[in-house]
């Protein structure tokens, strides 16, 4: 090890003030580290702005009903989002539970949303997705996939003309950390605009609305769900681990690095904050991007929060054999148990 990596160490390494600590109050703990959080995420806005919902599109599915829908998440942004909707939903006047399905790097929402990136139905294999948003859609859930800042349909002009699954992450994320903000936090935000819009839908139990990502949509999905209790459950897939053996053990893309964040806290305790909500960890044994020893070591911090506060029983993890990728093999069956 050269000098200056053992200076990075040294630099990286020191104790998060908000580390979980046994015994402090968890009203106390969860609502400085939220705070902290939110600051080292650039801050969301003192008010949120009309949502201003339009149906762009309105296709029926085998088995369901997809709408393209678009709402305002930042005064001057709009989002749109792919709302899946079972067809036994508009025979009943019974709200269903909901799920957020957030898309990693890649072209989008379309990729989850059985769509290759023209909007045309899939017909190549769905990679690492493997189309989740239409996999809880078939198990009676309602879904909306947005479409994160820097993907598809809300990519920079000057990438529009590139291959579908060349993002805008970097030159966004560099022009929001000069202003103080970060993408992350940006998408964190918008995803909680999403649940608001969820929440409007009379087809939507408003009080069982969970979350799901993978790989960068693991990010918004465990940073979403810490910072915002309504959601009653959540499934991080290709995600959970620790900072030290994934965003700071290879080059990663710019959406990852939030400054400063390391002072307040690892990122087991960040997902902690979940606690004593119903958590379920995925993570493959052949996933470079965040390697299954450092999701297992994030778990095991995971199982002493959720036992120190007497849920352990909502926590649950599938250590699958696969590479950096959506399983289900174990996920949903466990979601349908607590959503």
């Amino acid at each position: 090890m050269t000098a200056i990596e053992s200076y990075l160490v040294q630099q990286t390494t020191e104790r998060g003030r908000y580390a979980y600590q046994a015994g402090k109050p968890l009203e106390q703990w969860s609502g400085q580290l939220r705070s902290a959080i939110r600051a080292r995420l650039g801050g969301f806005p003192a008010d949120d702005a009309e949502l201003n919902a339009v149906v762009l599109e309105r296709i029926a599915c085998e088995g369901y009903v997809r709408e393209r829908v678009e709402i305002t998440t930042y005064a001057g942004l709009r989002m749109p989002i792919y709302v899946l909707i079972p067809n036994e939903v508009s025979n009943t006047n019974t709200p269903v539970p909901a799920m957020i399905a957030c898309h990693g790097h890649g072209y989008g929402s379309r990729e989850i949303c059985g769509m290759e990136p023209d909007g045309s139905p899939r017909a190549a294999a769905p990679g690492l997705h493997k189309d989740f948003a239409v996999s809880l859609v078939q198990r009676g859930y309602m879904v909306a996939a947005p479409e994160l800042l820097g993907f598809g349909d809300r990519r920079l002009d000057e990438d529009k003309d590139e291959a579908p699954g060349i993002s805008s992450c970097t030159k966004i994320a560099a022009h929001l950390l000069m202003a103080g903000q970060t993408l992350a936090g940006h998408r964190v935000y918008e995803t909680m605009r999403v649940l608001d819009y969820l929440s409007t839908r009379p087809e939507v139990d408003a009080d069982r609305i969970g979350i799901m990502g993978i790989s960068g949509g693991g990010l918004v999905a465990a940073f979403t769900a810490a910072l915002d209790v309504r959601f009653r459950a959540a499934i991080i897939s290709g995600y959970a681990s620790t900072f030290q053996a994934s965003i700071l053990d290879r080059n990663h893309c710019l959406d990852n690095y939030i400054p400063g964040i390391l002072r307040e806290a690892e990122l087991p305790d960040i997902i902690g904050l979940i606690v004593p909500r119903p958590l379920f960890i995925e993570a493959g044994t052949d996933d470079r991007v965040f390697p299954q020893a450092a999701a297992r070591e994030a778990f095991t911090r995971l199982e002493k929060i959720y036992a120190q506060e007497g849920a352990l029983d909502v926590l649950g993890a599938d250590f699958f054999s696969g590479g950096h990728e959506i399983s289900g093999a174990k996920a949903y069956d466990w979601l349908d148990r607590f959503l």
